[in-house]
């Protein structure tokens, strides 16, 4: 349930902040006050699409925060295996933005707009003209019978999906099959050719790397012998200005003072071991010296064979391991043509078993939804009915689609007549938008009750209505809110008096300034308010009147 929503900065709202009831709220006011920036602010807090436009003028940025409570655990379990931080049962959504960026966070914690949107899906609903329109494409059709029966079809959903998934890579497998002898001829020679280039190289695992090493080493011997040998003669004893003589000449001289001094005989007893350090070190250094060696052969036959390395990882891979899998491939590949026949066969039974396995699935699917289609075509009808289509026919149509998708193989379609003696027609041929509003509303009161997601948000559902059908649709909403929270715009007085929550929605000069405030009413301001509905400008007393009567009968029938 959608508990507050606070907005700063965002087009005419300086500020605001909203404390919504848990069954039906009413939202009215002016035409241009700005009923459409809350619905849009919401609708900003749960990753729509924003323009930096939205940001008042003058302001750095724009806020909109939403903070719900989640009843449903199966809403909350769904909300940690997305990894979001849920605390209780609280969630918190905000979105921040700014003229360059926008930022977006559920509990504190940042968040892409991806997943903003995939968590916002669980906890509301946003029904607005561009929804109601959803009802013209077929595929919102077999959407809503599936979720009406979702708990029915859900594990033969799951399966269908992995076989179909897997029928799809058989097919896959199959079309690409060789089926031309010269075809698959040519395809053997190339593939013996690639399996006797990489066997005729003798490539080892970690091959590379040695070669690499001793290739570079070779590369620099001349400069490392150089090197080594102006080292090893500033450290040996040979040089008149060589490290050892200098030592030696240095232990020399302190030995020739030492009796006067004791501090003297620890100094030469260091220098004697700097001398004993020296004089291993040069011998090392000799020793690798004289390992220093450069074997021209030697050389350019590891250059040929990082070479020869280089052109098959071009060809075959990017490293030996990957050279020698393809070699695996190549094999298995080859071992198949080779016994091509018997490859097909068992591909083709292995395609007929998943194509019967996927047709059984389907065949399921579409029993579950024929038999649910009866029962919710029946309970739309009523719901329609309800909502004033005196004389409607509504029928879901179930016809094959002539080919397997990963949701069966059917064709869900809603069709309506509302006038006697007329044959059901598709909805976008039939329907208007204000019947389409009210078809959308008799769905989701039909699946109000099996819904998970517990707040619904209605923004132009009054379109094209009035009178009777009016109060019908409020009466509709009433049922809705009893098991859920429902937020409604509308500039209807029938709908406005079914409110358990009325707010009004003001745009007033302030500063010069122009700025949207939003006040929840007292029962006494609701009736105003329907008054002002009612009867425009001019209030009077019988316009008053016939407000309370109306307040009074709307909540009569909750």
């Amino acid at each position: 349930m959608l508990q507050n929503i606070h907005v700063k900065n965002m087009a005419l709202i300086d500020e605001a902040d909203v404390d919504f009831g848990g069954h039906l709220n009413i939202l009215t006011g002016e035409t241009g006050a700005g009923k459409s920036i809350i619905i849009g602010s919401i609708s900003t807090a749960l990753g729509g699409k924003v323009s930096r436009d939205v940001i008042r003028k003058d302001a750095e940025y724009a806020l909109v925060e939403l903070n719900f409570k989640v009843n449903s655990p199966q809403i909350l379990a769904e909300l940690e295996k997305m990894e979001i931080p849920v605390d209780g049962d609280e969630v918190v959504i905000s979105r921040r933005i700014t003229g360059s960026r926008s930022v977006a966070r559920i509990n504190g914690e940042l968040v892409s707009l991806p997943v903003l949107r995939q968590a916002a899906a669980l906890l509301i609903d946003i029904h607005g003209q561009h929804e109601h329109q959803s009802l013209l494409h077929k595929d919102k059709h077999l959407a809503i019978l599936d979720q009406f029966s979702r708990e029915e079809m859900a594990s033969v959903k799951d399966a269908l999906k992995d076989s179909y998934r897997e029928y799809m890579i058989l097919k896959k497998e199959m079309d690409g099959a060789i089926t031309d002898e010269g075809k698959r001829l040519s395809e053997i020679s190339f593939l013996q050719y690639q399996i006797e280039e990489i066997e005729n190289a003798n490539l080892q695992d970690g091959e590379e790397e040695q070669l690499d090493k001793a290739f570079r080493k070779m590369s620099h011997a001349r400069q490392m012998m150089e090197s080594v040998a102006a080292a090893h003669g500033m450290t040996g004893y040979e040089g008149a200005s060589s490290a050892g003589d200098l030592v030696g000449r240095a232990l020399r001289e302190l030995s020739s003072v030492e009796k006067y001094d004791e501090v003297i005989g620890g100094l030469i007893s260091m220098l004697t071991d700097i001398d004993g350090l020296l004089n291993d070190f040069n011998r090392e250094l000799a020793d690798y010296e004289s390992g220093l060696t450069f074997d021209e052969s030697v050389y350019h036959e590891t250059e040929d064979r990082l070479n020869l390395i280089q052109r098959l990882k071009t060809k075959y891979g990017s490293s030996i391991a990957e050279i020698l899998a393809h070699q695996v491939e190549c094999q298995e590949e080859l071992e198949k043509l080779d016994d091509y026949e018997n490859y097909l066969s068992g591909l083709r039974m292995k395609l007929n078993q998943a194509e019967k396995e996927l047709k059984d699935l389907s065949d399921k699917l579409t029993t579950i939804r024929r038999a649910n289609a009866a029962v919710l075509q029946e309970r739309i009808k009523a719901a329609l009915i309800d909502l004033n289509f005196l004389d409607v026919r509504f029928e879901i149509h179930c016809e094959p689609l002539g080919h397997y998708t990963e949701n069966g193989q059917d064709s869900i379609e809603f069709m309506i007549s509302t006038n006697p003696g007329e044959t059901v027609k598709p909805l976008g041929k039939v329907a208007s938008g204000g019947e389409l509003s009210r078809i959308m509303l008799a769905v989701k009161s039909v699946l109000a009750d099996a819904d998970a997601i517990e707040t619904l948000i209605f923004d132009e559902i009054d379109t094209g209505i009035s009178g009777r059908t009016a109060q019908k649709v409020s009466e509709k909403m009433a049922v809705i809110a009893r098991n859920h929270q429902v937020i409604c715009i509308t500039h209807l007085p029938q709908i406005a008096a079914m409110a358990d929550d009325h707010y009004v929605i003001e745009k007033s000069a302030m500063e010069q300034r122009t700025i949207t405030e939003i006040y929840h009413l007292s029962d006494d301001a609701s009736v105003g308010e329907i008054a002002r509905l009612l009867g425009g400008v001019e209030i009077t007393d019988a316009v008053m009147q016939n407000a309370r009567e109306m307040k009074n009968l709307a909540q009569s029938k909750k």
